[in-house]
């Protein structure tokens, strides 16, 4: 969401302007004309995706996620967002407290001294995310016998407990933990680094299309294209916004928009793409803008304050990375 102070070389609005997004328009039905050839079934989880997990927690989530076979990094990394948002000093309104969002009952019961240092800190993520992990995987060995997906079952014992998903022989019908379990399965896609192309997004031309209605319009900070902001956008405010235009819901911030699908490569890069830009290249968290990419190296991103909504290139020093965002995401 932040851009103020950002350095880019841009296109100045006119014919310039349009000739560029007579290009794009080509472009993007070119690409999704030919896009089913272009990308293949997906890959496979090989492990965390660039910059997914701060890097301070990066080497727990990557070892204490692959403790046992119902378990994987990614998904270790999913849940941990999902719980706490990467906040050691989270706390809920039903006293579930740090990374891993543990009740004191729970933790009691399954708190590990992670680090060896002679005590079992709720607080500490080198406590927190190996119990996270280890319970993870005692739930996944409490209802192993339980028919459907081993995964889906220990994250629905997470949830509900493991009597419920014995009881119901899998995951339990109710509407919490099933929610949960699908949260939890989609988001652990965008954790994963992956071999291969990934899907293209049906909806990524229309985003593009709502994108281009608003070149020209003046940057708000905070702005959600609201008539009250006389129709301004921030940076994450304008792709929010492209998405909902086509059924796509996202997060509100740039560096939450991340997590919304997974992550191909800059030269798998396909028109639709977010393509995001940060201070650390190693820590999502640190992203602060983002913009749609068009095809040909450029993007359309509302900039900062004082500028307009506008096309500029995504390969600076500052570029992080992208996602694609899915319906399911």
């Amino acid at each position: 969401m932040r851009g103020a102070g950002r350095k880019k070389v841009w296109l100045g609005v006119g014919g310039g302007l349009g000739l560029l997004a007579a290009f794009v328009a080509l472009l993007v039905v070119g690409t999704y004309v030919t896009a089913a050839g272009l990308a293949g079934a997906g890959g496979r989880v090989v492990g965390l995706a660039k910059g997914a997990v701060p890097s301070q927690y990066q080497a727990l989530v990557q070892k204490w996620g692959s403790l046992c076979p119902a378990l994987n990094p990614a998904l270790l990394a999913a849940q941990l967002y999902q719980e706490s948002g990467w906040r050691p000093d989270a706390k809920s309104s039903a006293q579930a407290q740090g990374i891993a969002q543990f009740i004191p009952g729970t933790w009691s019961a399954h708190g590990l001294d992670g680090d060896g240092d002679g005590d079992r800190d709720v607080w500490d993520p080198k406590d927190a995310i190996p119990s996270a992990a280890n319970y993870d995987c005692k739930l996944a060995s409490y209802v192993k016998d339980a028919p459907g997906d081993r995964t889906d079952n220990m994250l629905a014992a997470y949830n509900a407990g493991a009597y419920a998903v014995i009881k119901y022989g899998g995951v339990p019908p109710y509407r919490e933990t099933k929610n949960y379990v699908s949260t939890i399965r989609k988001m652990e896609k965008s954790f994963a680094s992956t071999k291969g192309r990934v899907d293209p997004s049906r909806r990524a031309a229309g985003a593009i299309y709502y994108a281009q209605k608003k070149l020209g319009t003046p940057y708000l900070w905070g702005g959600n294209g609201t008539p009250e902001q006389d129709g301004r956008f921030d940076c994450s405010g304008l792709t929010l916004a492209a998405y909902r235009s086509v059924g796509v819901t996202l997060p509100r911030v740039a560096n939450d928009q991340w997590n919304s699908g997974p992550h191909p490569k800059r030269d798998e890069l396909l028109p639709g793409d977010l393509v995001f830009f940060g201070s650390d290249l190693n820590n999502s968290r640190s992203i602060d803008h983002v913009g749609i990419y068009v095809g040909g190296g450029q993007m359309i991103n509302a900039p900062y304050t004082g500028a307009k909504i506008r096309f500029d290139p995504i390969d600076t020093p500052n570029y992080f990375g992208a996602t694609r965002p899915t319906a399911d995401n």
